[in-house]
């Protein structure tokens, strides 16, 4: 009988004969293979288009060969520096750490106060700008050729019985308005307002400002009794007359309109009718604006306080306006 086979038992000692390769060991040459490839196809491109080696360095510092079997993994990860220092917020995890990341964020309280502030700010400026604007076109409007003339020479007596010509004017604003003294309602009020007008002007610019009422009915209407009418109102006014040419010359000038008769008999009755207007003067003589009966003295003031604000030349005035 033949004997039993020994080639199982051999085979089994064989194997046991033989060491193992580790996973490190099977891993090896795949994984070799795979680097040397890379580095295969990195030299190809090279020398297709050469780049700087730098280039090369820090393209190849990116992969880095694992052992344990898990390929090539990126290490760029661990230099790169992160986006924001700020706590993320999947970290946040009380009110007090919400509400200080949002206090400094771009849309809190404080960015709408300024922003609220600037928009207020610039809507003021440019408000101002306009307005200051419109008064310049319409003190522009009566200046240059072909324009009608408001206001020029005249020779005139004041109610002191001295003379008094346009230049006596010059150096301040003159607020001028023409009346008579025996008018019954309408000449009153407008004297009112003018005291009211010029008290406003004076506290808001100092002394700047000259009113100046001229007669339309100069045969009633001498030194001493202008004199003693315009005490009741305002000791500033100044009442001036003249001759009836004078007169009507001065008016002309103004474009004033008035109904008093050339020659009327002494202690005759009758009614004067004229135009009802303050015209502002600036210092050199120029018409600025007519306020009309529609202008209250606290709006006719502001208008004329403005105007002497934005006056750029020589004035003659005592106290200057804050």
């Amino acid at each position: 009988m033949a004997p039993p086979c020994s080639c199982l038992p051999g085979a089994l000692n064989a194997l046991k004969a033989t060491p193992l390769r580790s996973a490190r060991q099977w891993a090896t040459p795949s994984a070799r293979r795979t680097f040397a490839s890379s580095q295969a196809f990195v030299l190809r491109t090279q020398l297709r288009n050469p780049i700087p080696v730098n280039a090369i360095k820090s393209r190849a510092s990116i992969l880095e060969y694992h052992a344990p079997g898990n390929g090539v993994r990126n290490i760029g990860q661990q230099s790169q520096r992160p986006f924001s220092n700020s706590t993320s917020r999947w970290k946040l995890k009380t009110i007090e750490q919400v509400r200080a990341r949002n206090k400094g964020g771009p849309f809190n309280l404080t960015a709408a106060v300024l922003f609220v502030a600037s928009g207020a700010g610039l809507w003021a400026y440019f408000s101002y700008e306009k307005e200051r604007m419109a008064r310049q076109r319409i003190a522009e409007q009566t200046k240059g050729v072909g324009r009608p003339k408001v206001g020029g020479p005249f020779d005139l007596i004041d109610h002191n019985g001295h003379q008094f010509t346009h230049e006596d004017m010059h150096g301040k604003y003159a607020l001028v308005y023409f009346g008579f003294t025996h008018c019954p309602d309408i000449c009153p009020d407008e004297l009112d307002k003018m005291a009211d007008m010029i008290d406003k002007v004076k506290e808001r610019c100092g002394n700047v400002i000259l009113p100046v009422m001229i007669t339309c009915d100069p045969a009633r209407d001498t030194p001493a009794v202008l004199k003693e009418y315009l005490k009741e109102f305002h000791p500033d006014i100044v009442g001036l007359t003249g001759t009836y040419e004078n007169v009507k010359a001065v008016c002309k000038a103004y474009r004033v309109y008035f109904s008093t008769p050339p020659n009327v008999k002494p202690g005759q009755d009758y009614l004067v009718d004229h135009s009802i207007y303050f015209y502002l003067m600036d210092p050199e003589g120029d018409f600025v604006e007519a306020i009309g009966r529609n202008f209250t003295s606290e709006q006719a003031a502001k208008v004329i306080s403005d105007h002497i604000k934005d006056w750029k030349g020589p004035l003659n005035k005592k106290d200057y306006w804050a």
